[in-house]
């Protein structure tokens, strides 16, 4: 690759813009960006909505003039090689780098939009972006009830926020426990019960069926002057506006403020228009390759041997092997002589759930938290001082954990299951200076 080639990337997230800097000089870069807000980490949204962090601090590091703020891409023409921007801009391309991210999944509630229309009701919000936080942050006052529908990462972190901002939440979870998909049932009992004790309130295996809402009544007409008269039916009503959530039971929740945290979905509208193959994700090789060669895709909107990742980890992994890709760097970080390319992220979750005084807990999870028959189990558990760690063994290799309330051995546990490696003294990695 040389200068005068032409990178554009659509998606000014934490993957392109990742993407941009590790490019550097080496290519004509042009990263189109939706938001008109500063880059910034969307990891750190939910400290912004309980206000211990300011926007700002959320800012990832500024991009230069690679980065233009406030464009969308509307349609690739693949035989033009061109980037068609709803600000009427045409962005020509050499090679092309989706990197598109995901949407917060919208729930098929009754009540959540009106017939042909796309407007959520007043109260209600998504929380994916930085407009969602700001707008929950507008709409959340103290002593305000407000009910999380999803009890996922995403679902725990914004009850967590709520009630540090004190509001009086309530947590609707369809499945059986928190964080089913990261954490196993142990795990999740004592992130129950810590989120019990922050106030909130917690129901699992609650489906919600739909949304109670309310229209203002319009504003009293007076007539003025001669031949004044009082308008009919036709007078527009004030904005719907959320009362309630309705559970299947037939239970009803007061709400003044819902939030949807049901998950995300990838953002592949621009490719599947464009003809690439799409499933659950845009469809990528090795090389991060779609099927057009000239087009790549990273981040939370690319599928990798049928795996979407939706992490932060995954999508800096992918920017970076990409970068080596269209470089010409061997390896993904260019010490070895083998061709670059991606071949997966062992991904850790991990989430601080951060509160005032003494009530603070760190939470960790990798690989397989869940053994298979044959499988050895080690934990370790401390009710006093609310620490739990269980590791997964599979014959002599670590093929996952979870950690809960004590992450100092985290790195260490992690390091063993992403090398592969035997754990020589297991007692050692679970213990307090397992760490150091």
């Amino acid at each position: 690759m040389t200068s005068d080639q032409r990178v554009v990337v659509i998606g000014g997230g934490l993957a392109g813009l990742r993407l941009a800097q590790r490019l550097g000089p080496a290519a004509a870069v042009t990263v189109l960006g939706e938001e008109t807000h500063v880059p910034y980490n969307r990891v750190l949204l939910a400290e912004v909505l309980a206000g211990r962090y300011a926007p700002e601090v959320t800012a990832l590091p500024a991009p230069g003039p690679a980065l233009r703020r406030g464009v969308r891409a509307v349609r690739v023409d693949r035989a033009e090689r061109a980037v068609h921007c709803d600000d009427g801009t045409v962005a020509r391309y050499d090679t092309l780098v989706l990197a598109t991210g995901s949407n917060a999944v919208l729930p098929p509630l009754r009540g959540l939009f009106e017939p042909e229309g796309r407007d959520l009701p007043d109260g209600v919000h998504a929380f994916r972006t930085m407009d969602d936080c700001l707008a929950l942050s507008a709409a959340v006052r103290p002593g305000g009830r407000a009910v999380v529908i999803g009890g996922g990462l995403l679902g725990v972190s914004a009850a967590r926020a709520l009630a540090a901002r004190g509001a009086q939440v309530v947590l609707a979870q369809q499945g059986e426990r928190l964080m089913e998909r990261q954490l196993d049932a142990d795990a999740s009992a004592l992130l129950h019960a810590h989120l019990t004790s922050l106030g909130v309130e917690i129901h699992t295996e609650c489906r919600v069926r739909g949304l109670s809402t309310t229209h203002p009544a319009p504003p009293a007409f007076e007539a003025r002057g001669f031949g004044g008269s009082a308008p009919g039916n036709g007078a527009a009503p004030g904005q719907r506006r959320v009362t309630g959530v309705e559970l299947a039971d037939g239970y009803r929740l007061d709400a003044d403020v819902v939030v949807l945290a049901c998950g995300v979905r990838p953002r592949t509208g621009l490719a599947r228009a464009a003809g690439l193959d799409v499933r659950t994700g845009i469809v990528v090789d090795d090389h991060l390759r779609t099927t057009d060669p000239r087009i790549h895709a990273i981040g939370d909107c690319a599928e990798h041997a049928g795996q979407v990742y939706g992490l932060a980890g995954a999508a800096l992994e992918q920017a970076d092997a990409l970068a080596a890709l269209l470089t010409g760097v061997t390896g993904v970080t260019g010490v070895t002589d083998e061709p670059a390319r991606y071949t997966g992220t062992r991904a850790l979750t991990r989430l601080t759930l951060t509160t005032d005084g003494d009530r603070s807990l760190d939470l960790a999870s990798f690989g397989e938290t869940t053994p298979l028959p044959g499988d050895d189990v080690v934990r370790l558990a401390d009710a006093t001082r609310r620490t739990y760690r269980k590791v997964v063994l599979r014959g002599d290799r670590l093929v996952g954990g979870v950690l809960l309330g004590e992450l100092s051995t985290v790195g260490a546990l992690a390091r063993t299951w992403e090398g592969e490696e035997p754990p020589h003294d297991l007692f050692h990695l679970l213990t307090d200076d397992g760490g150091h």
